[in-house]
């Protein structure tokens, strides 16, 4: 992988601000730099930048519709009308279920949960999802993290007496299904000051808001904070304003006393003692909450999030940690399949975008599939796999391209689309899949730009080895939690040398356990470059480089940091 290195040097006026404003908060200038690249330019704002508050989240009764889908489940619980929570079967929207029953069920016992079977029903609300509630006599389904579009199965239900309020934050189409209440602040008639909530983001909104309208205290929805900084982590939305509130209390929360179903997965996953971060969401947590919904039935990690037993949970986790082991497996073997593929055609390899289409791969893998291509190739990428007559596909895009506007230019073709700008889902007839790549391609080569194909480093400051010191990491640790809109802050720091000690590691020898010196002071520091063996040899022969990289923990030696190395190259005087 060759990095593109984006970096901007400071402006003397930038340089005297961050100086000023780390003065004030007794913090480093390049801290202070940090908080000036966010647009946090005074000390209260970034007082309230490292101390969100509850007290700050917006009145959930600006969101339209708000009112009206509380009094519609006032009246359901006035009534004992039955209730179904019904969500998606990604974390987002199991989290998001899970959130919504385990408080509902401490006031209303009249109510259940429903997850669609990916491979049955697929994405979405499914007539078998709408019979399943007539037959069971519910009159009032919530559903979380899908339902914007689904017109006709909403009608149908209307038909037999269901009524829906809708918590979604994917983008809605002109038309939106005849709903009693629409909660999604992407409405294009909504004026809710924050657009970027994740599902489970407006399932809590919902819950805060007939909790306020109920006088039921706000220390009740405390312990659901976990599932928020899950599914906030796990759905890539931006870590800003109402989002960094709820992920941070979330984020103590996981750290203190998650719930028991959190705290299985937690224990299965190894985080036991450490501290848990955004990332291990992303990567440890996440993963196993989708396993089940990508290769059986998300409803298996709803029945984990809200069990009450700790023994029942880790034998639930452990079950759920098998599937996630195959779904790995699968997972391998069709990237490289994919891979393969893209490396042997021409017309792949050129082309500003990707779209593969093979009838036997799993459907539940396909979105992890698209995600590495992107990963790999930084182009926007469609992964479609044979569903019947049908072909259903993933779609996952490049920092600032919108691929779901992609994908709407192609919707004459298509049978059903939806989706937000990174991450997109699609369903189309199997002979339609050639013309929906020639259009999906013509699309994204008029409007892609072409640093968007690029793999860039964006570096937030150059440091030298001495500047990083106890005091700074304990301060940069209040920048967390890290996400798209708060980026984990990339250093770069020029001239470094071997110490002599550094040495290629791993099975197969693809990574550098790295001692580092540079050129302005003695002290020795640890780093570790993932897959960057090729650079060993350039390293060894003791010339000078420059290295990118993030400070981290320390995870073998405590209270040490060590630098999480993203790239290197030559120093410019050595060439």
């Amino acid at each position: 992988m060759h990095f593109k290195w984006n970096y901007e040097a400071p402006t003397p006026e930038q340089e005297k601000a961050a100086k000023e404003l780390g003065e004030k908060l007794s913090i480093s200038p390049i801290l202070g730099q940090l908080l000036i690249q966010r647009g946090i330019t005074t000390e209260s704002a970034a007082k309230r930048f490292f101390r969100p508050q509850l007290a700050d989240l917006i009145n959930p009764f600006l969101m339209k519709d708000m009112d009206i889908a509380v009094d519609r489940l006032n009246d359901a619980m006035g009534r004992k009308e039955r209730i179904l929570v019904y969500g998606d079967y990604d974390v987002d929207g199991c989290t998001a279920v899970a959130l919504v029953y385990k408080f509902l069920q401490q006031f209303y016992s009249n109510i259940d949960y429903y997850i669609p079977d990916r491979y049955d029903e697929g994405y979405g609300v499914s007539k078998k999802g709408i019979d399943f509630a007539n037959k069971t006599g519910v009159k009032l389904i919530i559903i979380l993290d899908c339902g914007i579009k689904a017109i006709k199965e909403i009608e149908y239900a209307k038909s037999l007496g269901i009524d829906f309020i809708i918590c979604d934050h994917h983008v809605p189409d002109e038309v939106m299904p005849p709903a009693v209440a629409i909660l999604n602040p992407k409405r294009p008639d909504d004026t809710f000051p924050f657009k970027h909530l994740c599902g489970c983001g407006v399932g809590f909104k919902f819950m805060q808001a007939f909790a306020k309208n109920n006088n039921i205290p706000f220390s009740r929805l405390i312990p659901l904070l976990d599932f928020c900084a899950v599914s906030i982590a796990a759905d890539i939305v931006p870590v800003e304003e109402e989002n960094r509130i709820l992920a941070f209390h979330g984020l103590k929360l996981l750290n203190t006393n998650p719930s028991i179903g959190l705290r299985s997965i937690i224990d299965i996953c190894g985080l036991n003692g450490r501290e848990i971060s955004m990332s291990d969401i992303v990567f440890k947590i996440g993963p196993r909450i989708n396993a089940s919904g990508r290769m059986e039935n998300g409803k298996l990690s709803v029945d984990l999030l809200v069990e009450r037993d700790f023994a029942t949970a880790i034998r639930m986790a452990k079950h759920i940690n098998e599937y996630n082991e195959q779904r790995k497996d699968i997972d391998k073997q069709m990237t490289e399949e994919a891979n393969g593929i893209v490396s042997r055609l021409e017309s792949q390899k050129h082309n500003s975008s990707i779209v593969l289409y093979d009838e036997g791969w799993k459907k539940g893998v396909i979105g992890i599939v698209a995600s590495r291509l992107t990963e790999i190739y930084f182009r926007p990428t469609v992964v479609l796999t044979k569903d019947g007559d049908m072909a259903t596909g993933s779609a996952r895009s490049v920092t600032g391209f919108d691929v779901y506007s992609a994908i709407k230019s192609c919707r004459d073709i298509l049978m059903n689309f939806g989706g937000h700008t990174y991450a997109a889902g699609l369903t189309l007839k199997w002979d339609k899949v050639k013309e929906f790549r020639e259009r999906f391609q013509k699309y994204v080569e008029e409007h892609i730009a072409p640093e968007q194909t690029e793999a860039l480093l964006h570096i937030d400051a150059e440091i030298d080895f001495k500047d990083i010191t106890k005091h700074l990491y304990s301060d940069l640790k209040r920048f967390a939690p890290f996400g798209p809109g708060n980026q984990k802050p990339i250093f770069c720091t020029t001239k470094v040398y071997d110490y002599g000690t550094s040495k290629v590691v791993g099975r197969e020898q693809e990574h550098i356990k790295l001692e580092l010196v540079d050129s302005k002071s003695s002290s020795v520091v640890n780093g570790i470059a993932f897959g960057q063996s090729a650079a060993a040899r350039y390293i060894k022969s003791k010339r000078s480089f420059d290295i990118v990289y993030t400070i981290e923990d320390n995870i073998f030696k405590k209270n040490q940091v060590q630098l999480q190395i993203e790239d290197i190259r030559p120093n410019n005087s050595e060439k």
